[in-house]
This record gives C-alpha cells, structure tokens and sequence, in this order.
C-alpha cells in the first residue's frame, strides 16, 4: 500500500462463509460515513492474536484503493484499520 493511512474504524461487513481453506469471504463493507466499498479481491488473510482474542486480518482491494480488515472472532466485529491508495 502507498500512501497508507492507519485507521481504527468499525464498519458493517456483508461476508459469506462457507467451508475450505478460506471459509470467510469480505464481499462488501459500509463505512461510517456511509460509503459502500465493494471487495473485488483478498490479497492476504491471516488469523493474529491481540491479547487473548484471535483477529483474523484480511488485506482487500476494490480496484481503486487497498484495504486492511479485521474481524475480531470473540467480540465478532470488524474494524477497517488501513486503507492506502493503489499505485
């Protein structure tokens, strides 16, 4: 990412879930200014932990912007913490 901004912002996330290596899927998340980001591709996922909860962390793209998502597995919300431009 180029550009980066580091965030701490909770969004809406609309995934699906499913079975296989990569059993979440991020389609589509909400802003809280409203905007809707439609995830065309994951680059990375990988699960880390934060204290004791495991954080599952997920670099995405919409074409136009990179992103950085993560779901919190124990509170079961998810932050938008990164966002740079693609370049």
């Amino acid at each position: 990412m180029n550009d980066e901004l580091f965030l701490d912002e909770r969004i809406e996330v609309l995934a699906t879930f499913g079975s296989g290596l990569n059993p979440c899927y991020p389609r589509k998340f909400k802003r809280a200014n409203g905007r809707v980001v439609d995830v065309e591709e994951i680059g990375l996922r990988h699960p880390t932990t934060q204290g004791r909860r495991t954080v599952h962390v997920f670099d995405v793209t919409d074409g136009a912007a990179d992103y950085r998502l993560e779901f919190d597995a124990e509170r079961l919300t998810w932050r938008l913490t990164r966002e740079g431009d693609r370049e």
